[in-house]
């Protein structure tokens, strides 16, 4: 990859910790319910505390994006890494008949998960000499090789006790904390560097992370428009996004055991989902997409979503399936990277790690709202083509909201 080659060695070590972590993360995370269910648990509890791990991530995030422009990626890095240790510790400590370091470990890892994300995303994206679409493409590419790898290495070593996997997770934390922690990472600056967003006529005093016309006229009116003309389609998107991916962990799964009467086909349009992301995700940002803007590649990727969904509309078993991998993964590989791409460039100077907790909060609300109505669309419904059709159309609608964003072109380093 020519990103990881001209990729700072700052640079490089967070995408290694990004790699690792994921890879931990991703051998505890699938086995934690079947573990809990192990311990005598009952299933009611079970749901409820892999449910709290998800939440405590996902409502802390926008809390932590602003500790990130407070405090600096560096402190928030290094308190991410001691909660999610300290969780880790606790959940091997806890069981049935000990609930209290149980919920206590749980909310500790999803806590500091939340703050490990934003933390390293920030840096990633203020790196010089590379634009915040190559970084967060490759953060992609690796995250994924950990959703894929990192479930067969948990189910290797899961036969030797779930403590080994709980030890890997505190080994690798402690070692990767250590190293990025007490590294060069402490130079890196929360706001953009060498990746700015810029209009063609901004002057000498124009705010290099504002969009093209907010500094345009009075700046405190100016600015205030342009930002909730950017925020609130964007901030949309996301939740659009967000309800609309999270029908493959809803309708999806139970739609494909009745499209194929194979339990198994859900795994394999995963599979395939988490190969496809790693194999082309870099190329298709960097290379092929490299000087469109984030406004069209969102535009694209949900324009995607509506072909993916619409091919499981004629019902046809395992052809509509496997039709239906290509361009959701398409729609997954434009749409991830290209809204914190566009929150990058809407956000104001020093203002990155409150960017990114925004989206990763609408993302919070949009996963919230499609498993909800997710399953009573499911009930009302009761099988047949009409959800589909209603997911076509919502994700034609957020295509439509896409060309609603100002048109902001990142400066390729």
């Amino acid at each position: 990859m020519n990103g990881w080659r001209g990729a700072s060695p700052t640079a490089r070590l967070l995408l290694v910790a990004v790699l690792l972590t994921g890879l931990t993360t991703f051998m505890f995370l699938p086995l934690l319910a079947i573990e809990l269910t192990a311990q005598g648990i009952p299933a009611g509890r079970t749901g409820f505390l892999v449910g709290l791990l998800a939440f405590s991530s996902q409502a802390f995030s926008l809390l932590s994006g602003l500790l990130v422009d407070r405090l600096g990626p560096r402190r928030v890095m290094a308190a991410g890494f001691l909660l999610r240790i300290a969780g880790y510790v606790l959940l091997g400590l806890g069981g049935a008949g000990r609930p209290a370091p149980l919920v206590a470990g749980i909310v500790a890892v999803g806590v500091g998960g939340s703050m490990l994300g934003l933390s390293t995303k920030t840096l990633l994206v203020s790196q010089e000499g590379s634009d915040p679409r190559t970084m967060l493409a490759l953060r992609s590419t690796f995250v994924n090789i950990g959703v894929v790898v990192g479930p067969a290495l948990g189910a290797l070593v899961y036969p030797l006790g779930f403590r080994y996997i709980l030890a890997a997770c505190v080994l690798s934390h402690l070692v990767l904390g250590i190293g990025l922690v007490s590294g060069r990472t402490a130079a890196a600056v929360p706001g953009r560097t060498a990746a700015k967003a810029t209009g063609p006529d901004a002057g000498p005093d124009a705010d290099p992370g504002a969009a093209p016309d907010a500094t345009a006229g009075r700046p405190g009116e100016v600015t205030r428009r342009t930002l909730l003309r950017h925020w609130a389609p964007l901030a949309a998107l996301g939740v659009a996004y967000w309800a609309i991916y999270s029908q493959l962990n809803v309708l999806l799964p139970i739609a494909a055991n009745e499209l194929t009467g194979s339990t198994a086909a859900i795994s394999v349009v995963f599979t395939a989902n988490g190969l496809l992301v790693v194999l082309f995700q870099y190329t298709l940002l960097s290379r092929v997409f490299r000087r469109a803007t984030a406004r069209t590649l969102l535009a694209l990727g949900f324009l995607a979503f509506a072909c993916a969904y619409a091919v499981l509309i004629p019902l046809a078993g395992w052809y509509s399936l496997l039709a239906f991998v290509l361009p959701v993964t398409l729609a997954e590989m434009l749409i991830g990277p290209s809204l914190d791409e566009q929150a990058v460039n809407a956000a104001a100077l020093r203002r990155t790690g409150l960017a990114l907790g925004t989206m990763s909060a609408a993302g919070a609300l949009g996963s919230l709202l499609g498993s909800s109505l997710g399953g009573q669309l499911l009930q009302a419904t009761r099988g047949g083509s009409r959800a589909w059709v209603l997911l076509v159309g919502c994700s034609l609608a957020a295509a439509a909201i896409c060309l609603l964003l100002p048109k902001v072109r990142t400066r390729h380093a």
